[in-house]
């Protein structure tokens, strides 16, 4: 036997938590059976004011419900702010809430998992979120208390759905993040009715959302494990093929596979990847992108991470060179031509992106360098892009990027 063979093989862990899924016409019918496989009798909603005034969602969840709806709140702002998680958590409590219903994307869904979070837990959001000390690694507090159960009925895709982390707006300073296990869903409605209740930008910028993180995941397939490397390339598959189609208001199979290609990018952190800090592409573009959502109500996570890409890789693609060739397969590219790998993805992924008729430098989104040093500042206290807390020895790298893309 070869020991220096044994020795390289890499090790890893999949521990993959427990969730129901529901897909199809008519999914949401079955929310009551999930209910009183818990014996849950008091279901408080939450969603943004769009999906309470302008769609038929919440009558719907509420006529499901019947004598089990406890109420609703539906202000949840763009983002999470948390001052809109407050108040969520402060009017469950209230009715006496033994179970939660999330009606929306990323925003509602992660912010139900803070709700949770200060529904059971003593203290102020800013001691129960991650922790920055200087010089020193971020450290997330363990919350230990039962949390209620969670229950995602998702109106667009979104990777927020089954996750146990979260991370709410903070006006003023940087994102408050937070990740407790026990707030992963118990069960995720992907209803073709309630999908196509969003309209066709939504979806589409959603879409690229998850269709940014399959190509970025693409970029980091063959070092992964068996298990991660199943989920990246189906992922990408799904995503790849449904992206184009997110814009046709009727086609509900599209949004469904674009919902579980973000599933998949669950179970790939489940099965031991790291999606969030797969290369230095992703990580700059990840940890800018969240920084500026917290400075600019009206930018999307999907246009802000499209349009930071190709900068991205013209700064950063040369500290991961093997990951920028990986991207290029992906994207049908010759990794070996003379132009160089990062230069010719970039193009790529401009043309990509600008053909879905998104916008491409920050200009066009009322971004203003004023707001870049803040920004700068802020994406250097981003956990999941940055456990190490690496990104500062980058910092000229991730401005010049802020300056490229403006």
């Amino acid at each position: 036997m070869n020991l220096n063979t044994v020795a390289d093989v890499p090790s890893f862990s999949s521990i993959t938590p427990a969730v129901r899924v529901h897909a199809g016409h008519g999914a949401l019918e079955k929310l009551p059976r999930e209910l009183d496989r818990l014996d849950a009798r008091r279901a408080f909603v939450i969603c943004g004011n769009s999906v309470a005034t302008r769609t038929p969602l919440l009558a719907r969840v509420r006529d499901i419900l019947e004598t089990r709806y406890a109420g609703a709140y539906t202000q949840l702002g763009k983002d999470a702010p948390v001052g809109d998680v407050q108040e969520a958590a402060r009017l469950a409590r209230e009715v006496g809430a033994d179970a939660l219903i999330a009606i929306g994307a990323g925003s509602v869904l992660k912010a139900v998992r803070v709700v949770a979070i200060l529904m059971a837990e003593d203290g102020a959001p800013e001691t129960l979120a991650t922790q920055y000390p200087e010089g020193r690694p971020p450290i997330s507090p363990r919350l230990h208390a039962p949390k209620p159960p969670i229950f995602n009925v998702v109106t667009a895709a979104t990777s927020a759905q089954n996750r146990g982390g979260a991370a709410l707006k903070n006006p003023g300073g940087p994102r408050l993040e937070y990740f407790d296990p026990k707030t992963r869903p118990t069960a995720i409605f992907w209803d073709a009715e309630a999908l196509l209740t969003a309209p066709p930008s939504l979806a589409l910028s959603t879409g690229v959302g998850v269709y940014w993180r399959a190509l970025m995941n693409a970029g980091a397939i063959r070092r992964a494990n068996p298990l991660v490397q199943a989920s990246r390339l189906h992922a990408y598959t799904l995503a790849r093929d449904a992206l184009p189609r997110m814009t046709d208001p009727g086609d509900a199979q599209a949004r469904i596979d674009m919902c579980a290609a973000a599933l998949l990018q669950n179970r790939d952190e489940d099965d031991g990847g790291r999606p969030f800090d797969a290369h230095w592409i992703a990580r700059s573009v990840y940890a800018l992108g969240a920084a500026l959502f917290n400075q600019a109500a009206h930018l999307d996570q999907g246009t802000t991470h499209a349009l930071l890409t190709a900068p991205a890789l013209r700064h950063f693609g040369d500290l991961c060179p093997d990951n920028v060739k990986e991207l290029a397969v992906a994207l049908g590219l010759d990794p070996q031509q003379d132009t160089g790998p990062a230069d010719a993805v970039a193009d790529a992924v401009h043309q990509l992106f600008a053909g879905l008729g998104l916008p491409m430098r920050l200009r066009e989104l009322d971004v203003t360098p004023e707001l870049f040093p803040t920004a700068l500042e802020h994406s250097l206290q981003n956990f999941n892009a940055d456990r190490a807390r690496e990104m500062v020895k980058h910092r000229a790298r991730l401005e010049a990027l802020l300056h490229d893309a403006y």
